[in-house]
């Protein structure tokens, strides 16, 4: 038996999120992002027709109650490693265990479950942060009589227009109920897509120049990951639509009928992104078909010029290899002005040539 073939050292892969949940109890909560290490802080906004109130209590007893009347609380959880915090929220608010562990889950597909006291939904708010880098965050939703839970992983949101309506009295948010805060904050989630669009087609638009004047391989690297990014997002933004369309059609006694006809607007918006999305998918498959073609036409064109100095120096070749032959009677060997003749008829052939290729639009 031969000796095995070495392939290389093998780097050791990093350790799988997913491994934290193996072998655990449905309902188990287990943080699954990377984010760990930060504690909850909670930010609640209280609210109806007369005015707002802000706090920020520290302990569960604070927290809880705020959720019932007379007044629509907006309880904001950031950070979702501290596993132990969480489940003493769930637990006080009443929600399944597999509520909870959909929660802290960010591998979570974007999902809406309805239950008799509360509706829950998933979803991942997309924006770009300073450095022009997208960022997916996990975020989850709980609409409950006269209050609304948002659990998410970092501090930053795209919620400052929500925030704004309610302490400044914009639009009717400020008196309509808790089943209208849950449908402002998904708009906003949708509405933030458009801007993740534009990043895109800026990508598309900077990569598809760059395909033209210089299709480097770093250039097919960055299409390559954007056509990664692209799936990812799609993967995200694909689920909301059916969500949107279940809450239009949903009979729960938490959403009121006045409210659906403004689910519907939000429904438009994502069938919008969806299109936009896929348009995009076929843009970044497409940009890697440019890429190989005009990296093939640059190599036709070397090829070209190969061929044309192959064709012109053939023949040259071929006299002086008649002549560099070493035989005794050769009839021009002993001409006077051999040399010279072979040298016009060489030089004609050569400019001959170049005539007859620019003729024909080679060179």
């Amino acid at each position: 038996m031969g000796k095995r073939k070495k392939i290389g050292k093998i780097i050791p892969k990093m350790p799988s999120r997913f491994a934290k949940q193996k072998g655990k109890a449905p309902g188990t909560i287990t943080y699954m992002g990377r984010r760990e290490n930060l504690k909850s802080i909670v930010n609640i906004l209280d609210y109806n027709e007369n005015g707002f109130n802000v706090s920020a209590p520290g302990n569960v007893d604070a927290i809880v109650s705020h959720k019932g009347p007379p007044l629509v609380s907006w309880i904001d959880i950031v950070g979702l490693s501290d596993e132990a915090f969480i489940a003493k929220i769930g637990e006080r608010f009443g929600l399944n265990p597999l509520v909870m562990e959909d929660i802290v889950n960010t591998n979570q597909r974007p999902k809406i479950d309805e239950y008799d006291p509360y509706i829950f939904g998933v979803f991942k708010m997309l924006y770009i942060n300073q450095d022009k880098e997208l960022i997916g965050e996990h975020i989850a939703l709980v609409l409950l009589d006269n209050c609304v839970l948002v659990f998410q992983e970092l501090e930053y949101d795209v919620f400052t227009g929500v925030r704004d309506r309610v302490t400044k009295k914009f639009g009717r948010i400020r008196s309509r109920g808790s089943d209208y805060l849950f449908f402002a904050l998904l708009d906003s989630i949708v509405d933030n897509y458009f801007a993740v669009l534009e990043y895109l087609n800026d990508k598309i638009e900077v990569l598809e120049e760059a395909v033209y004047a210089d299709p480097s391989p770093e250039v097919a690297q960055k299409i390559q990951e954007l056509k990664k990014e692209v799936l990812r997002i799609r993967r995200w933004v694909n689920p909301v639509k059916e969500l949107i369309n279940r809450l239009i059609d949903t009979d729960h006694p938490l959403i009121a009928k006045e409210t659906k006809i403004f689910f519907r607007d939000v429904l438009d918006h994502s069938l919008e992104v969806n299109d936009s999305i896929q348009i995009y998918r076929e843009m970044s498959m497409s940009l890697m078909e440019m890429y190989m073609s005009n990296m093939s036409n640059k190599m036709n064109e070397v090829m070209k010029v190969l061929t044309i100095m192959a064709s012109i120096f053939i023949p040259l070749t071929f006299i002086a290899g008649i002549y560099g032959m070493n035989f005794d009677n050769m009839p021009e060997l002993h001409y006077q002005y051999g040399y010279y003749v072979v040298w016009g008829v060489m030089i004609s052939l050569f400019l001959g040539m170049l005539v007859y290729f620019r003729r024909k639009k080679w060179i």
